[in-house]
């Protein structure tokens, strides 16, 4: 696989990664709560902990979740950098809207306000 094969494929494991409601609101955990064990994550869902152990794991690999062990515990940190490339990949798409909803306001500010009386 070439350089930018590689990169397509990286960045598709990431947005595979975050179109999981579970898997978003474990970096929501994350971000929110810092590095945490996985007990302390699975005490969020209702679920046993090897399904959880399978969402970490896609989130391993796509590189958004990094795992330390600390004596039996495993210890799960979120890696923010591949979120800069969904950012980076999502940009356009805000510039769009921005102009549509600015558009928007100017038409509504144009049109005569319905007086009842």
């Amino acid at each position: 696989m070439d350089t930018t094969g590689a990169l397509e494929a990286a960045e598709d494991r990431v947005f595979a990664a975050l179109a999981n409601g579970t898997r978003r609101e474990v970096l929501r955990l994350l971000r929110d709560g810092g590095p945490q064990p996985v007990q302390a994550l699975a005490d969020h869902f209702d679920m046993r902990r090897p399904s959880l152990s399978e969402h970490l794991k896609v989130l391993r690999e796509a590189g958004l979740v990094s795992e330390q062990r600390s004596g039996r515990q495993r210890i799960y940190q979120l890696e923010a950098a591949p979120l800069a490339e969904v950012q980076d990949w999502l940009h356009p798409y805000e510039r769009f809207w921005r102009a549509r909803m600015k558009g928007l306001g100017e038409l509504l500010d144009r049109m005569p306000d319905d007086d009842p009386t």
